[in-house]
């Protein structure tokens, strides 16, 4: 069973932390599971960016990508090479070092 290893985040996870989760999982599944409340205004349908995250480890390892998800993170704030819509990044058996940006933007609800 994959381990994340989730850095600090003032909001939602201010120690950082480690989680197992199955490979099949998604991030935001996994996150959601182990108590680190993630946003996710579009239920987990890759329709916003609220679940960004940046996956410093491990990212080779998830799925890749669709253009849905492609589109939608052009407009994520503080894009990086590494972004990823964690409801969309399935987890195989690598573990993964994730970074969950200081802000995000709803696009759904304001209008963006």
């Amino acid at each position: 069973m994959p381990t994340i290893k989730i850095l600090p985040h003032a909001e939602y996870c201010p120690e950082g932390a480690e989680i197992s989760a199955p490979a099949g999982t998604s991030i935001c599944e996994a996150l959601l599971e182990n108590h680190i409340n993630i946003e996710h205004a579009c239920e987990m349908s890759c329709a916003c960016t609220t679940c960004h995250v940046i996956v410093r480890k491990g990212f080779e390892s998830l799925n890749e990508s669709e253009e849905g998800e492609d589109d939608l993170l052009d407009r994520a704030w503080g894009l990086e090479p590494q972004s990823r819509l964690s409801c969309q990044a399935i987890l195989a058996q690598a573990d993964l070092t994730v970074e969950i940006p200081k802000y995000s933007i709803n696009h759904a609800k304001e209008n963006h």
